[in-house]
Formats: C-alpha cells, structure tokens, sequence
C-alpha cells in the first residue's frame, strides 16, 4: 500500500482514492484515511482487535471500548467502508436528487405547474460529495481514537491463532473480529473488462451523465441506480438474469415497480444474459440473450450490480485457523468462527448484506465475545429495503413461506387509504402474513411511498412478538399511510367473526333492546 491519501500510478506519481479530486472529497479522505496518520505503538494484549473498519467494525471498536476494553481497529483502506465511501449515503443521496425530479415532473397533478426541470448532473454529484464529506467524522480515525480505540491504518494478516501482523507491527488479542466486508463482483463475460464498466465503487466518481446507461443486475442497487439515472435523463437498459427485478421480493411488489419503470421510460430486459461485451467508436455494445433471442444494446456507461464478494484474501485467515470458502467466513450462530477466539460480522460472513445486519451482528459479536453470551444471529429480526419510487420493504417470511406454512395473508391497496390518496402515492400495497389463529406475525411487506420507514412497525411487533390483535388497538394518527397496518389487522379481527361468534352476539344485542 502506498501513502495514507494516495497510490501511485505506473510513472510515480500521486492518485487520490476518491474521484474527482475537490474540497469534499479531500475533505472526506482527512477524516477516514488521514495523511498524517501514525499507527499507534502496541502496549500488551487487546481485549479485542477488530479486523475492518465498515459499520460492523465499527460498531465492535467503539462498542468494546465503550464498556472498558482494550480495542485496536485495523482498516487497510478508508474508515467507513462502503456504506459511507461507496453505498449507503451517496446512493441515498443522488436517488433524493432524481425524487425531486420527479415530484418536479408531476407538479402538474396538484394543479402547480412549472417548466421542465434543468438538470444540473455535476450539481447533484457534487452535492452527493459535499454530504458524504459532511457525513464522515462520524467515522474519523481521529474520534475513534479519541474514544479509546486504537486505530492502525494498514494490512492486517493473522499470524497466530491470537496474533495479529499490521504492516511488520504484531498485535496480541484475547478475541478478534473480521470484518472486512464484501466488494462487487464482476462476472468473466468476454470483453467486459476491456470495454471497460462502472460498480458501487466508481459510478460515485461520475461528473456526466451518460447518455446512455446499461445497468446489469436487476436487485436492489441495480434498480436503485437505473431509476435514478433514468430521471436525470439517461437512456437507461436494466438487465436482469431472473424471470422479474427484484426477484428476492414479493412478485407482486415487483409487478408494481416494473410498472413504474415502464412508465418512467426504463427498457426492462428480464430473464436476460449478458454474453459479450465489446468497445467500437467510443461506444460500449452488449450482446444480450433473452429466451433465447439475442439482442444488441449500446451504451456510453456499464453498470454492473451482479451481487457481492467477500472480502477474505490475504488475511492468513489459514494461520489462524479460520474456516472460509467462496460464501465468506464460516461462523455459527453466535457469530463465532472455527477459531474460538475469533469471530466475524456484517458482510463477510452474513447473506443479510445491509448496513443496519451488519450493525446488529456486531452488537452480538461483543456480548458473546467479551462478555460471555449466548445471544443467536438467528434470532435477529431483520427487516429490508429498497429505495425506488415507490420504495419496496419487508421483514419476515416470504410469500411462497407463507403458502406453504398455512398463514393467513392479508393485503390492502394503498388506493384505498386516505393519506395515500392525497398525497398521489396510491401504488402499492401492504400485506402482512399472520397466523390465523393467533395474530402472530409471521411477515410483512409494504409498497409505498416512504415503505422503508412504515416495515420498522412491524419489524417492532415481530422482535417484541406483538400479535396484530395489539396493533388493532393502537391508535394511529389520521390520515397517515401507516394507519394501513391497522387497516389489515382489523381485517383480522374480522376473520375471528365466525357465524357462531355473529349469532351469539346478534342474540346478545336482540336481548338487549
């Protein structure tokens, strides 16, 4: 590894990690990879080291050193990992920036009219880099230190089963944690890498919009991104290898967004293969099977969002003696590994690859590691979401999980709710599957305008195991579109109204005029 800042290119000289190199992003560098940073000088054994310096790293350092331990964080890269650097908060941001768009476009609708919007692309990056910036000494090398966190900018490699090499520098710990997350993979097409192509990674460094737009994977961050630039004004293809986007969620949740992708001009190619790839002319052409039938794409940009990789070369991850294969670091329920000294969390080691999975598999990673737990990852109640417009979230069992256990599934349309209706949000739905006897929660999952923040409701009910019956009783206020859990649970009061339960209470009443 070169300077803290930078690497050096093939002549010698500096390139700065983050691109374009301004104010914001020099600004995000000083806090996550300082370039006067100086590794501290290790004194006797760490209660814990901490492999990776992303959310789930982050959230073991300063969750240790918090209650007392004696804590390193070892980061080879930039603090903050991907969310802050190249996921979470700039996709949030310019995908706020395309919200506006639209809400400018269909303005119209609440009787407000205004010209066509002006799309100013390098404004809305460069506002994306000014947050990011804003954003970063929350998880500055120099606050963590000052929380008690010896922090070493460097290569970690396992020397030991309780040894620990950060660039020639040895660390002794009683437990450990790897966290070194998971990057973007990139598929072996013929041609791909030649031509050339943008991930999580790069598509963040963009300064112009292309004008014409291949984004290759049709899961979350690849619809996330194709409606974004959509609404910038790239013509943009969205390539996706199953039979619907979105194919981990609810059908009908991708039936509603596919719609709105048509709508907004998005071309949809589903149960598509990208073939080969090659350059001609400053132009990018995709060779695409789809059932069988080629067809050829040209783009100015790829983008491609084809899942992710954990991060586990180069660790010595075998001198410790910790299990590992293509899927990440093997580790049990309570998040430890082969090695019983070590243990892992967030994305190297889960299938749940999101911020707040990896926050929570660190907070078990410390009970159990330092304090002798028995708490369980399989007992996580964790919820998803995916910000299109509308937004898509769920928590729980699927809904083939559902046919198949017998739940009962209830769903109401958000054109029937009154806050939706007003606020021109009416696709969507939101269902919940129940066991039909009891009310328990067994899964959620909603389609709306804001459907990330109305899934925590229920992701609070099935943690606290709530039954719908005590969200019938809950007053919500009127009119919000998260009264449409309340809707469906006294849908299912009203199943538990059998005949026999009518006839009693119709002879009740007949009793009592």
């Amino acid at each position: 590894m070169g300077d803290a800042e930078t690497a050096l290119d093939d002549s010698g000289g500096q390139i700065p990690l983050l691109l374009p190199d301004d104010a914001h992003n020099r600004r995000l560098t000083e806090h996550v990879r300082p370039s006067t940073w100086t590794n501290p000088v290790p004194n006797g054994r760490y209660n814990l080291v901490v492999i990776g310096g992303g959310t789930a790293g982050l959230i073991c350092a300063i969750g240790a050193a918090g209650m007392g331990g004696k804590v390193a964080l070892i980061e080879r890269h930039m603090l903050g990992g991907d969310c802050l650097n190249f996921g979470c908060v700039p996709s949030k941001s310019i995908i706020r920036a395309a919200r506006a768009v639209a809400e400018v476009r269909r303005a119209g609708q609440f009787g407000v009219h205004t010209s066509p919007p002006k799309i100013d692309f390098s404004a809305i990056m460069e506002r994306m880099r000014r947050q990011r910036a804003e954003i970063s000494h929350h998880d500055s090398a120099q606050r963590f230190r000052d929380l008690g966190v010896d922090v070493y900018l460097g290569e970690a490699r396992f020397f030991s089963e309780r040894e620990v090499d950060v660039d020639g520098v040895r660390l002794r710990f009683a437990k450990a944690a790897i966290a070194t997350g998971a990057r973007a993979r990139a598929p072996e097409v013929p041609g791909l890498a030649d031509a050339g192509y943008l991930t999580n990674e790069t598509v963040f460094a963009l300064t112009e919009l292309p004008r014409r737009l291949a984004v290759v994977g049709a899961g979350p961050i690849g619809a996330e991104l194709a409606q974004a630039f959509a609404r910038f004004g790239s013509e943009v293809t969205l390539i996706g290898r199953s039979k619907t986007i979105l194919p981990k969620e609810d059908s009908r949740a991708s039936d509603v967004l596919a719609s709105c992708f048509q709508e907004e001009g998005i071309r949809v190619l589903t149960g598509a293969e990208l073939k080969r790839v090659s350059a001609v002319d400053g132009a990018k052409h995709l060779s695409v099977e789809v059932e069988g039938v080629s067809q050829s794409i040209q783009a100015d940009e790829i983008l491609l969002s084809v899942g992710r990789v954990p991060n586990t070369e180069n660790m010595g991850l075998e001198a410790a003696g910790v299990a590992f294969d293509t899927r990440g670091v093997t580790v049990n329920d309570r998040m430890q590994t082969s090695n019983k000294h070590i243990y892992a969390a967030g994305d190297v080691c889960s299938g749940y690859k999101f911020t707040h999975a990896a926050d929570a598999m660190a907070r078990i990673v410390i009970q159990n590691a330092l304090f002798l737990g028995r708490k369980k990852a399989s007992s996580l109640v964790i919820p998803w979401a995916t910000y299109t417009s509308p937004e898509i979230a769920h928590v729980g069992i699927s809904q083939n999980e559902a046919e198949k256990q017998g739940a009962l599934t209830l769903t109401v349309q958000f054109d029937a709710m009154d806050r939706a209706r007003l606020d021109g949000d009416i696709e969507g739905f939101a269902s919940v599957h129940v066991d039909a006897k009891t009310g328990r929660i067994l899964g959620a999952t909603a389609v709306a305008g804001h459907a990330g923040d109305l899934i925590s409701e229920m992701s609070l009910a099935m943690t606290a195991d709530v039954s719908l019956g005590t969200i019938a009783k809950t007053i919500h206020p009127y009119p919000t579109q998260s009264e449409v859990w309340k809707r469906l649970a006294d849908a299912w009061n009203r199943t538990r109204l059998t005949p026999r339960v009518q006839s009693l209470s119709k002879r009740w009443l007949a009793w009592r005029r």
